[in-house]
């Protein structure tokens, strides 16, 4: 069930059904699934049509500048506060957060394969795996990094994270994100941003296993970075962005809510689904974002441009200019500098990356860095192009080039990206990733 206030994004669904989005970074979007049921010049009426409940979720500090708040009215079936007791869950699984201390922080450069494909019948939440992090989950600074992977649909069962928001990266297979809000058809080359706190169920849309990335971001919520000199449009464009329209569950049997709260998983029987929202108002939603649509800005001159040029999102911190997290995308794009290595150069760096890809080939790994593999470079830490992408890259002839045949992205942050004891012992490490730089050959000429 849908119906709409703003004007609806429409978008196909496999199979000729659709699904309706709004479409606006951070707007006042407005919707309703059944007609009257949003009230009208307030928002918390003495009786709210249809019976229903009128709820308020915060998603930052009531006092916040008008521009950062974010929050949204939501009139529900019954209020959320109506369950039983939480209680908390025998094993997290392979789902860790920060502060990590399982090992010390790992200067080394590190890389994996992707995860092995699952052998039992896993939901998402069963299927979160840590890479690492950093920051502190109770202190809201920092994010942790995880893999997931699920072959089976939630059925009866939900999620919410009050520890930070999930920034969920699709790399194999599609999602069918039912939330409180409405419902998101996720595929790769798309990501997804789910709101601390807000409840949702995963769907596998397709046969076999889905896997992906997710920045759980701990600290500020992310937002559109600004654009500085480069002006009013590029990037990534707020119009791009489309969150759900209103649809409901009217579903009254035993279902599991489990929640991530200080790091632990916590579980309680609810007797009716907590998707149960039929109108809704507010700037605090779920969104998802195609990354074809990031408008990609570059030299037409020489040498290559800091990798800040290709940001979609931010979540900032206390330091103006350092962020707490990144989200970065290196989308298909025209090479055209002269007389320019066109790679990424050989650098070290302040901030702390975690890179993985989507699909395709990375410009500058030449081999070994596969689709839903992943590597983490931390601060000051040496790295770039490898030996055969660097002499390629240095005797090419430099016409215009189309990287058309790839798409990877990184999470950036300002502190050390502390790997877990699970991740270091992994049967898909690289354990032999240094030697990627082992035969730079030596053509000093004095």
């Amino acid at each position: 069930m849908s119906g709409v206030m703003d004007e609806p994004v429409v978008r196909s669904r496999p199979g000729g059904s659709r699904l309706d989005y709004l479409s606006g970074f951070g707007n006042e979007h407005a919707s309703e699934a059944i007609p009257g049921a949003l009230p009208q010049g307030r928002n918390s009426p003495q009786r709210v049509a249809h019976g229903l409940y009128a709820e308020q979720i915060s998603g930052t500090s009531f006092v916040v500048p008008r521009a950062h708040n974010r929050r949204s009215w939501l009139y529900r079936i019954a209020p959320s506060a109506k369950h039983p007791e939480f209680r908390q869950l025998d094993s997290n699984r392979s789902l860790r957060s920060a502060p990590f201390r399982d090992v010390p922080p790992n200067p080394n450069r590190l890389r994996w394969d992707a995860p092995p494909p699952l052998d039992t019948a896993t939901d998402f939440v069963d299927g979160l795996y840590t890479v690492g992090g950093n920051g502190d989950v109770l202190a809201h600074v920092g994010i942790g990094i995880h893999w997931y992977r699920a072959n089976q649909s939630m059925t009866d069962r939900y999620f919410f994270n009050a520890d930070g928001e999930l920034l969920v990266v699709p790399q194999q297979g599609s999602l069918m994100v039912r939330t409180e809000f409405g419902v998101l058809d996720v595929r790769p080359g798309e990501v997804v941003v789910l709101p601390r706190g807000v409840r949702f169920a995963v769907d596998i849309s397709d046969h076999g296993e889905a896997r992906g990335y997710i920045c759980e971001n701990y600290g500020r919520l992310f937002e559109l970075p600004e654009r500085g000199p480069i002006g009013a449009n590029g990037l990534a464009n707020a119009r791009d962005f489309l969150s759900p329209v209103a649809a409901y569950e009217d579903v009254e049997r035993p279902v599991q809510v489990v929640q991530k709260f200080g790091g632990n998983l916590w579980a309680a029987d609810y007797d009716h689904s907590p998707l149960d929202v039929v109108a809704w108002h507010g700037n605090y939603v779920p969104y998802k974002y195609d990354l074809a649509r990031f408008n990609v800005l570059g030299t037409v001159s020489y040498d290559h441009p800091d990798p800040s040029i290709y940001t979609v999102l931010s979540s900032s911190s206390d330091t103006h200019g350092v962020a707490n997290a990144d989200f970065v995308v290196f989308a298909p794009r025209w090479l055209v500098a002269e007389d320019t290595f066109r790679p990424p150069w050989f650098h070290r760096n302040v901030m702390s990356e975690f890179m993985g890809l989507i699909r395709g080939e990375y410009d500058a790994k030449a081999e070994g860095f596969l689709p839903g593999g992943a590597s983490v470079h931390n601060t000051f830490s040496s790295h770039g192009p490898d030996a055969e992408t660097f002499r390629k890259a240095s005797t090419q002839d430099l016409k215009p080039q189309k990287l058309d045949d790839g798409m990877a992205f990184m999470f950036e942050t300002r502190w050390p990206i502390v790997p877990t004891a699970q991740v270091l012992a992994a049967s898909h490490r690289q354990t032999g990733y240094d030697d990627v730089w082992a035969d730079m050959p030596r053509d000093f000429q004095p």
